[in-house]
């Protein structure tokens, strides 16, 4: 699986980079501004993109808007972002063509490398990958002018955060010490609350979900 790294930060970058080799990726390029990761995304074309959101020459928004610019060219290229903070305008423009792929990591949240890798893995797979503050902050912006996602009972947004992780229903059982069937159960209600249409795609129900969170219906 070949990755483009984008990181300003020697010490991160340098890491980031052998711990994905430790596991396997290839490591197509790992630059650090934001015109390198443009070039590396128009021209080598990885299976996974994992950029930090700020990147010189502005420290702004370059790396997001690099990724965005991609994900414009060949829709559906998986883009994992890692951000030191939850930047909610940031989240809603990598949710908002809704073709999948996506990821928002806050670095001082990634406690070991498995988790990270999975993320990773997950990405590049099309599934999603939203640390549970990034969903929060979703969720609450939503929900206080947005009757439908009012009507979810505490049980059934905390079941929604744990969907939009990426999590499966197997998964969020476990999380939450409940069957599977409970579990089915709550997620048959978020998606009548949400007028959305109940699939048994994992990956696309979260993708419509967090559709759902950032356009409204």
């Amino acid at each position: 699986m070949r990755v483009v790294l984008a990181e300003d930060l020697f010490l991160l970058r340098d890491g980031l980079v052998r711990l994905l080799q430790a596991y396997d990726f290839e490591i197509a390029a790992a630059v650090e501004t934001g015109p390198e990761l443009a070039r590396a995304l128009a021209e080598l074309e990885p299976d996974v993109a994992v950029v930090d959101v700020r990147l010189p020459p502005t420290h702004t928004d370059e790396g997001l808007q690099c990724a965005l610019e991609a994900r414009r060219r060949k829709p559906g290229l998986p883009v994992l972002v890692l951000s030191q903070h939850v930047e909610q305008l940031y989240a809603r423009e990598l949710l908002a063509d809704g073709s999948g792929g996506v990821g928002y990591l806050l670095k001082d949240r990634v406690f070991d490398a498995d988790q990270f890798v999975d993320a990773v893995r997950r990405v590049a797979a099309g599934g999603t990958a939203m640390d549970p503050q990034v969903i929060q902050q979703l969720l609450t912006r939503r929900a206080a002018d947005d009757q439908p996602l009012a009507r979810l009972t505490p049980r059934e947004t905390e079941v929604l955060e744990l969907m939009a992780q990426g999590r499966t229903n197997a998964a969020i059982a476990d999380r939450l010490v409940v069957t599977e069937r409970a579990i089915a159960k709550h997620t048959a209600n978020i998606f009548a609350k949400l007028g959305l249409e109940v699939s048994d795609d994992d990956n696309r129900r979260v993708l419509a979900v967090l559709a759902y969170l950032d356009h409204g219906r």
